[in-house]
Parts: C-alpha cells; structure tokens; sequence
C-alpha cells in the first residue's frame, strides 16, 4: 500500500491532499528526486549538510531507525500553477513496529533551516528518549517547549505561528483515503497531531540565524 500527501499554504489558507496511488523517489547522498504524478506534485533536494541517522527504539519485536537524509537542502519544487525554491529538510524513518504498538504518549519533533540546520525529537511515554541534530551533529536537549528549544550550546526560540494541521490523524492525514481508515486500528486514527510554520532564531555564543521553523507536539491518546 502506498500512502502520500502534499500540504501547502498560500493566500488561500492550508490545503492537504493525499493519494494512495504509486510514486517514485531516486535518493542518494547527495540528490532526492520526487514525484508525485497524482498529486501533480515534484521535488528536487540538494544536501548542504551531511546525514545523520540513528536507532531511536527497539526491542525484541522490531525497530524505529530515524534517517535525517538532508539536515539541510537547497529543494526546488514544482506545482500545479507554482513553482518554489528555498532552504528545505529531508528525513526516513523506518519502522518495522506497527506504529499503534510503540511506547509513546507525546511526541515533539520539529525542524529548523537557515544558515544553520536543526532537527529535534522528544519522545515519552513508557520509553522515553530525546535529542537534537544540529549541522549533522548530535548534541542534547536541555529544555523543550512551544516557544523555545534549549541546547548546550545554542538556544532556538520560536514566535507564534500559523497552524498548518491540528485534530485527529484520520482528519488531517487520511480525509479523502476511506478505504485506509477502515483498515487502519482506531488508536492511530484518534492520534492527534498539531503542526505549526513558524519563524525561529537560533542564538550562540559567537552567532545569531534566522530563519523557519516547521515543528509539531502529537498525542497517542488512550
């Protein structure tokens, strides 16, 4: 079963559409192609940062392997009607879990470009685990909050911003997919996600980057 979806945001408000039909991506390190015919949607992602990847669970029935292919990207995109270049973000996560059986009650994740790349993860619940990536590079997470991430060595703090999705998963994600939702268990469907566009700046001891911050808190409700 295939599963995609594009979000955009423009004059008109937030409109996600997704499909189940087939796609094709080509990845190496360096070059992720996409596209996405039904969705009239294609991509293309440049590395400027190096990949990082890690084991974020396991246990004895499987894994989840988070894969930050791009911290940071030049994309170029294309669109029914638009056409989009800037500073971007790639990653594959690899589950080999069903998602409705992991240990999580909230998870934050957010990413944030500029002349800097910082991706982060909070994850709890009866396993709890959290980290950042900053420029390719694992560093920890001291504090984390709506408004605010704070690292050893640099502090992002994030303004109010536009909400690109909040609700359930079966609302958000998989409106126009029904034949998904009579598939998939009622525990991922109810799972709520709230995702923000946001401006960020990230502060050190010697600089100060400016740029956007894409980042979302979801709750696996019981």
């Amino acid at each position: 079963m295939h599963l995609n979806s594009v979000l955009t945001k423009d004059k008109n408000g937030v409109r996600t559409r997704s499909s189940n039909s087939r796609y094709q991506i080509d990845a190496n390190d360096l070059r992720i192609s996409i596209d996405l015919p039904k969705l009239g949607a294609s991509g293309l992602w440049e590395a400027i940062r190096p990949r990082y990847e890690r084991l974020v669970y396991e246990n004895e029935a499987g894994s989840l392997t988070w894969n930050c292919l791009q911290p940071g990207s030049c994309v170029h995109l294309r669109m029914p009607h638009r056409e989009l270049k800037g500073l971007g973000y790639a990653e594959h996560v690899s589950l080999s879990i069903p998602p409705w059986a992991l240990p999580l009650r909230e998870l934050r994740w957010g990413r944030f470009v500029s002349s800097t790349a910082l991706a982060w993860v909070d994850w709890q619940g009866p396993y709890c685990t959290r980290f950042a990536v900053r420029d390719g590079r694992e560093t920890s997470l001291l504090a984390i909050a709506d408004d605010e991430i704070v690292m050893p060595d640099a502090t992002l703090r994030i303004e109010p911003g536009i909400s690109l999705r909040s609700g359930p998963l079966a609302s958000t994600i998989l409106p126009g997919l029904p034949m998904l939702q009579k598939v998939l268990p009622r525990s991922l469907l109810n799972v709520e996600e709230h995702k923000w566009c946001s401006r960020g700046t990230v502060t050190g001891p010697n600089d100060t980057s400016e740029g956007w911050v894409i980042h979302e808190v979801v709750h696996w409700n019981a």
